[in-house]
């Protein structure tokens, strides 16, 4: 089992910034693939970031990309999500998944993907 855990949500203006993390602990392995998701209201939880572990590739969202960066600090087994100028539409749940699977893309992308979930963080960018 793994449990994931994110943090770092909050309310920010337009423009600034904000860093979310993601702890995973349990039965991690260093096969593991890991990404960000996020849930506006009324829409559907969609893909924003991955990253897979074995050789550090990194995806992005079309929206997000140039905005976002992840990273990874594997001594921590923790992802982080840097996030810069955000915009209003950036508002939503933001969830942490994780898998002891070494996802390719576009698998990576896909939520099913993914067998551990974070309860999720809630980041507000007003305007």
């Amino acid at each position: 089992q793994v449990q994931v855990v994110e943090s770092g949500g909050g309310l920010v203006q337009a423009g600034g910034s904000l860093r979310l993390s993601c702890a995973a602990s349990g039965r991690t392995f260093s096969a593991m693939t890991m990404g960000w998701f996020r849930q506006a209201p009324g829409k559907e939880r969609e893909f924003v970031s991955g990253i897979r572990w074995s050789d550090g590739s990194t995806y992005y969202s079309d929206s997000v990309k140039g905005r976002f960066t992840i990273s990874r600090d594997n001594a921590k087994n923790t992802v982080y999500l840097q996030m810069n100028s955000l915009k209003p539409e950036d508002t939503a749940v933001y969830y942490c998944a994780a898998t002891r699977s070494s996802l390719t893309y576009p698998y990576l992308k896909r939520q099913s993907g993914y067998d551990y979930w974070g309860q999720g963080t809630q980041v507000t960018v007003s305007s």
